[in-house]
């Protein structure tokens, strides 16, 4: 077979090599793609604003601590209704109708707010589903389209996307909330969302056309092979195909045409196994390697949200006593919080930036996937054993500074790779309730343990680190494993089973 590589570069490809290994052809998808998420999280960042306005002003902070229960009882039914829909409908309707479904959720919310009917609790439990989900079903696509190895590559550079829309939507919205209003950015959410889905399903007409966006899908409706696929190509590639790999290329097309009918589930790749017809929750606890997982991201969001009571905690204690001696500068303690942790925020973000862009992909590629899941616990054991010993605010702040930039970056780009080897049908169901239940469950057990341990134990800050170090050791130890595991499936090039 010629070599693939004779395929002349452009100068996207030649440019997006400073951050990670972009091969000939693969510039244009990948910016697509980080454009995608972008926009995303810019429409969260823009509604975020929103959601703080309408829960505290209606109700209290106490209030808003509560609702985490109740955005997981809710996502117990909203998920297994996903996995239904994802079982029936082909990739593109599943993701157009979802995303209509927010879309006109926002206007709905939009005409309530004109009419003064009281949105608090009702908009803070949508938009903890819509944030999750949506961006659950992004790296869903993301994964059906790229192989194992180009993910490992492209991720990189498709999570900075997210990360410079965290930064830029909540930018914008402070710009957008004095001649605008808050209820109106629920309309620049909804328009964000609206232009996001054209550029996906631009995208996914081009994957189903090899690589001709104007080629029209209506008799193309059969899902193209998932990630493990071997027969997987680039217009580049195709042209470097023999007369025998083109034609096993073609039989694999029209076993694809053969299943359209059976939606993201279908099996569509001769390599892969049949849809099991199972839900999202009996997926996860069906297969090991998915279930762990579930229980990575539940670990991850309990240690983490803890990590933000302890954070919060302190800080309020440093406010009183700056202001109480004087020390304040004049800032109330409200002002002394606030302007902590806007510095804070925005140290954050910008050094999560940095390692998304330069660092991730070199990490990933000198010490593999299984070995970049392990960074994030191995930062979160040093920073909670300092915080145990030493619960001041200058150690506790740069101890959740490296946690939560590493967490924003590196973490959440590798822990989307764990999905590439799976099936179709595991990356839009079993993700779906990895990423969003079993995430926000985390939120729930850390304000269980809150709620007890303040009122029943009289803890503090330092007994809250100590139960947070137990935590991370069993989260190193299920990471370890679902390394392991993953290792395994991209050598044998086969789903979970």
């Amino acid at each position: 077979m010629p070599d693939k590589t004779t395929v002349p570069a452009g100068w996207l490809d030649r440019s997006l090599r400073l951050f990670s290994d972009v091969r000939s052809g693969e510039g244009a998808r990948v910016v697509l793609l980080a454009l995608n998420v972008f926009l995303i999280l810019t429409a969260y960042y823009v509604l975020k604003p929103v959601r703080e306005a309408l829960i505290l002003g209606e109700g209290s902070a106490e209030l808003k601590s509560y609702m985490s229960a109740a955005q997981v009882a809710v996502l117990a039914l909203a998920v297994p209704l996903y996995g239904r829909l994802a079982g029936r409908l082909p990739r593109r309707q599943l993701i157009n109708w979802v995303t209509a479904f927010f879309v006109v959720c926002l206007i709905i919310f939009y005409l309530l707010a004109q009419l003064n009917v009281p949105l608090g609790i009702a908009f803070f439990i949508w938009i903890g589903i819509f944030n999750l989900m949506i961006v659950a079903q992004f790296w869903s696509f993301a994964n059906d389209i790229y192989t194992n190895d180009q993910g490992e590559r492209l991720f990189p550079i498709v999570a900075f996307g997210a990360s410079l829309g965290a930064v830029l939507g909540a930018t914008i919205a402070g710009r957008l909330i004095g001649p605008f209003g808050v209820y109106q950015l629920m309309l620049v959410g909804a328009a964000l969302l609206v232009i996001e889905v054209q550029i996906t399903n631009y995208i996914d007409r081009k994957e189903r056309s090899g690589g001709s966006a104007d080629e029209t899908d209506v008799d193309r409706t059969g899902e193209l092979p998932a990630a493990t696929s071997q027969y997987r190509m680039d217009t580049g590639e195709l042209k470097a195909l023999t007369q025998e790999d083109l034609e096993r290329y073609m039989e694999a097309q029209a076993k694809e045409e053969e299943d359209s009918a059976q939606g993201p589930g279908a099996e569509s790749d001769p390599d892969e196994p049949p849809a099991t017809g199972l839900g999202p929750f009996a997926l996860v606890f069906r297969y090991r390697y998915l279930l762990l997982i579930a229980f990575l991201m539940l670990l991850l969001n309990w240690v983490n949200t803890t990590g933000e009571y302890i954070l919060g905690s302190v800080v309020v204690d440093s406010a009183d006593a700056a202001v109480a001696s004087g020390a304040a500068g004049g800032l109330s303690v409200e002002d002394y919080i606030g302007k902590f942790y806007s510095d804070f925020f925005a140290v954050v973000n910008i050094v999560g930036l940095l390692i998304q862009l330069f660092l991730v992909s070199r990490i990933v590629k000198f010490i593999g996937v299984a070995g970049a899941l392990l960074i994030l616990p191995i930062i979160a054991l040093g920073a909670y054993t300092l915080l145990a010993f030493y619960p001041v605010l200058a150690v506790v702040r740069w101890a959740k500074t490296a946690e939560n930039a590493t967490d924003y970056s590196l973490n959440n780009t590798v822990r989307n790779m764990l999905f590439l080897p799976t099936t179709r049908e595991q990356k839009y169901k079993a993700k779906q309730a990895i990423d969003s239940f079993f995430w926000r469950a985390g939120d729930v057990l850390s304000a269980l343990l809150v709620f007890v341990g303040t009122t029943f134990l009289a803890w503090t800050a330092s007994n809250f680190a100590i139960f947070n170090i137990g935590l991370v050791v069993i989260w190193l130890a299920v990471a370890v494993a679902i390394g392991r595991r993953y290792k395994v499936l991209v050598k044998e090039g086969r789903p979970p089973a």
